[in-house]
């Protein structure tokens, strides 16, 4: 049954419009009108039964398949998590109402929006309401909200940014039990993270039958922070979120171990090869291929901690709806920077792009569409010295480089978009790596340390491309059952 509070205002016509459409389509869906805390909203529940699934906003956009899940879920569709987490969740005791403000333009919300959806059709004690910001912006406002997703837990901030519904469970005090980790039996490939490049080792050393494991944070990597993937060769086009779910689909197919919520702390070779993660469990595997991948790098100045989720952000697609009609600058003049700056240019009032260097390195086709732009001003070879506000960001000061001279813009948003950093500082001096970090492998993905073989994009490779991690993955797999074999 779906039940909407609907006014007379355009988006309530809109809305009942979906609704009415959505319900004539079967007969197992019924539409009634009621009153909900908020105009236009509606709730999808059990006839008899209240869910606590709550779209305040029109699910469309990236949205519509957390709607149709929702109507799924509820009406009896086993949801495709493991048994053990639906356990988890219905074990949660307590009253929990959720909140999460949202744009329909962001890739990363409907994870989260769909994991509290879960946990509130599954546990009767939980409640989750999805907010579009852009609906509700003055509510959003209020809240500080300045990234998406941003979620509230009995009105108080929860968690920014995008989750797993594993990682939403830990947050609850419902993480996973560092004890059976420490009990595993040795494996003879483990895979330390869950990106492509991880997905792909796994893959090819499970297809030689041997025992794999995966240990990651989270599954999926940067590539779950991706909007459009072009160059996907085979695939004209795909979204991050679709590619990480056919991978990780992919890896339970052959019974390969994975173990989320896990971050390495370090590497020893002894009898086995030691891997000690945070939580204190120590893994041993007769071979071990990392793929710990990259993030995105910081700029390093004062502000930029302080003003996370407040102004400073990193990625336009989930956040820039939320500065439409304001001031923001981007920090970066490569590829990255200047579509950033393309696409801010669109919604907001006006986009200030500063560059370190005397040119800008994006490629000549971005820039000459940049230039064009009426409302983009391009700062070159300027050294941003602070992020200034309050409780928000209320400006950047830079440095010209030439002149020395210092100076102040007053904006609403900053958006970083400087390159990426390997994850690898959690090795030391185990591996041997660049000056940069990134881990020195050769033709076979083989470490200077015999058994330790490295992926992706936190390796030496001079190009960071999806399908270049899965062949380097792949690559390693195949390196160290090589080694295995020979051993």
């Amino acid at each position: 049954m779906l039940k909407v509070s609907a006014g007379s205002d355009d988006l309530s016509k809109e809305m009942l419009d979906l609704l009415d459409e959505v319900s004539s389509m079967s007969p197992k869906i019924t539409l009634e009108k009621t009153s909900l805390s908020r105009t236009p909203s509606f709730s999808v529940n059990r006839l008899g039964e209240e869910t606590g699934v709550i779209f305040a906003g029109i699910p469309m956009g990236h949205e519509f398949s957390s709607f149709i899940l929702a109507l799924l879920q509820v009406s009896g569709r086993a949801p495709k998590v493991d048994q053990k987490v639906i356990d988890q969740i219905k074990s949660i005791n307590g009253d929990y109402h959720f909140e999460s403000y949202i744009s329909l333009s962001c890739h990363n919300c409907p994870e989260v929006v769909q994991s509290l959806n879960l946990l509130s059709i599954l546990n009767p004690g939980i409640t989750h309401t999805m907010i579009d910001g852009a609906v509700y912006k003055e509510e959003a406002e209020s809240k500080n909200v300045q990234a998406v997703p941003s979620v509230f837990l009995n009105g108080e901030f929860f968690s920014g940014g995008r989750m797993t519904i594993e990682e939403i469970l830990a947050k609850l005090g419902q993480a996973p039990d560092a004890s059976e980790l420490a009990n595993k039996d040795p494996y003879d490939v483990l895979v330390v993270g869950g990106g492509p490049a991880g997905a792909s080792a796994a893959i090819y050393a499970a297809r030689k039958g041997i025992r794999t494991g995966i240990v990651a944070e989270r599954f999926g990597g940067q590539v779950l922070d991706t909007l459009g993937i072009e160059n996907f060769i085979s695939v004209k086009h795909t979204e991050g979120p679709k590619l990480v779910a056919s991978l990780e689909e992919h890896v339970k197919e052959y019974g390969i171990d994975v173990m989320k919520l896990q971050r390495a702390k370090r590497l020893e070779k002894k009898d086995y090869i030691e891997l000690e993660l945070e939580s204190g469990a120590v893994l041993k595997t007769k071979a071990v291929i990392l793929s710990t991948g990259a993030r995105w790098r910081n700029v390093g100045v004062p502000g930029e901690e302080e003003f996370k989720n407040k102004g400073v952000a990193y990625c336009p697609h989930c956040d820039g709806p939320l500065f439409i009609g304001k001031d923001v600058a981007v920090i970066g003049g490569g590829n990255s920077g200047i579509e950033a700056a393309i696409d801010l240019a669109g919604i907001v009032k006006h986009v200030t792009v500063l560059e370190f260097m005397p040119e800008l390195k994006a490629d000549a086709v971005l820039q000459k569409r940049l230039y064009s732009l009426p409302n983009v001003t391009v700062l070159k070879n300027v050294q941003t010295k602070e992020i200034t506000g309050t409780d928000r960001v209320n400006g950047i000061t830079y440095v010209d480089r030439d002149t020395e001279e210092e100076k102040h813009i007053e904006l609403q948003g900053v958006f970083v978009q400087i390159g990426l950093v390997p994850n690898t500082d959690w090795l030391g001096d185990t591996i041997e790596r660049t000056r940069i970090g990134e881990i020195v492998v050769d033709s076979k993905g083989a470490t200077n340390i015999p058994g330790v073989f490295a992926a992706g994009d936190c390796t030496n490779s001079p190009y960071k491309q999806i399908i270049i991690s899965m062949g380097s993955g792949a690559t390693a797999a195949l390196g160290a059952f090589d080694y295995l074999i020979r051993n």
